[in-house]
């Protein structure tokens, strides 16, 4: 799934030329500094850098996160960036909504119909690499992320590492 395509030239031209100017920075700064949105900016990543999966994906993709152990989740709006480290619960449809709940701090209601696509982002963040699963709206903005956790050194956790790529892996090859 590639709509790289579809952003339109002035748009795209801006996209880049603040990518250029922090490649490794915050997705969202990026793209509010170019006047596009988050999608459009890993639209543009190079090529790997961002997988796209089908919004059908969601619960398969969200069913195996689930057996990644503690996971670092991150809500990034305008106004608050919330951070929040614990193991994915399985979740249920019900009344229109995905519901997660169990022994987590991570629980709640997601319009899972809102969700227009998932991306696997492998990408330098602040000099270092980082690999995170993007659930995207259809208005180009993160409903949420869900990042391979760092252990005491700052490095990415091996063992979750490896279920990321090979989850990415999965949707790449198709």
């Amino acid at each position: 799934m590639n709509i790289a395509s579809d952003i339109k030239p002035d748009r795209r031209e801006r996209a880049l030329a603040a990518l250029a100017e922090k490649p490794d920075g915050v997705v969202e700064a990026i793209a509010g500094k170019a006047e596009v949105t988050p999608a459009e900016i890993l639209e543009i990543l190079p090529q790997g850098a961002a997988v796209i999966a089908g919004k059908d994906r969601f619960i398969d993709i969200w069913s195996e996160m689930t057996a990644w152990g503690t996971v670092l989740f991150i809500v990034h709006t305008d106004d608050i960036v919330l951070e929040a480290e614990g193991s994915l619960p399985a979740g249920s449809e019900g009344h229109g909504w995905f519901n997660i709940h169990g022994d987590s701090p991570i629980g709640g209601h997601i319009r899972k119909d809102n969700c227009a696509s998932v991306t696997f982002v492998d990408r330098a963040f602040h000099g270092r690499r980082s690999c995170s699963v993007w659930f995207m709206n259809d208005k180009g903005s993160a409903m949420f992320k869900v990042f391979v956790r760092r252990d005491e050194n700052r490095e990415l956790i091996g063992d979750q590492l490896q279920k990321f790529e090979a989850l990415r892996d999965r949707y790449a090859a198709s």
